[in-house]
């Protein structure tokens, strides 16, 4: 089953059991995909379709780089070689790329909007703009 799939109490408890998947990578990969998710309901609000688009777009793909790294990592763990090393490094890569444009359009949808939905627009910038960070972490102590 996927980690976007289970019960977020189930993942919870998931993450913190002595594992080495699910781990921070699939962590960041969902922070990335709740803001692209709070993206689109503030880009509904500001009536911009293209957003909406696209931070679904986002959202999903970011949800299957939650389980494309539990796997890439345990891969890696069975077998340290250097493809397996660089799929380690691409996975976290990909997350703060689409973490990136998620938080620009968050921002772009900002701007659009005038209601209470500014903060929902707001907090998916900055859940995007930490996970970016992090992700960009992982793969640089994954190199």
């Amino acid at each position: 089953m996927s980690f976007s799939e289970l019960p977020v109490g189930e993942f919870l408890g998931a993450l913190g059991e002595r594992s080495p998947t699910p781990a921070s990578g699939a962590a960041t990969a969902l922070t990335a995909a709740l803001a692209a998710a709070l993206v689109e309901l503030a880009g509904r609000f500001a009536g911009d379709e293209e957003a909406v688009v696209r931070a679904k777009a986002l959202w999903s793909r970011l949800a299957e780089l939650a389980d494309e790294d539990a796997v890439a990592y345990s891969t890696f763990m069975a077998d340290r070689s250097e493809a397996n090393r660089e799929r380690i490094i691409a996975v976290p890569l990909e997350i703060a790329e689409c973490a990136e444009e998620a938080a620009e359009l968050a921002e772009r949808v900002r701007k659009q909007l005038r209601t209470a939905v500014v903060g929902d627009a707001e907090a998916a910038r900055e859940l995007a703009t930490a996970a970016s960070r992090v992700a960009r972490r992982l793969a640089e102590l994954n190199g």
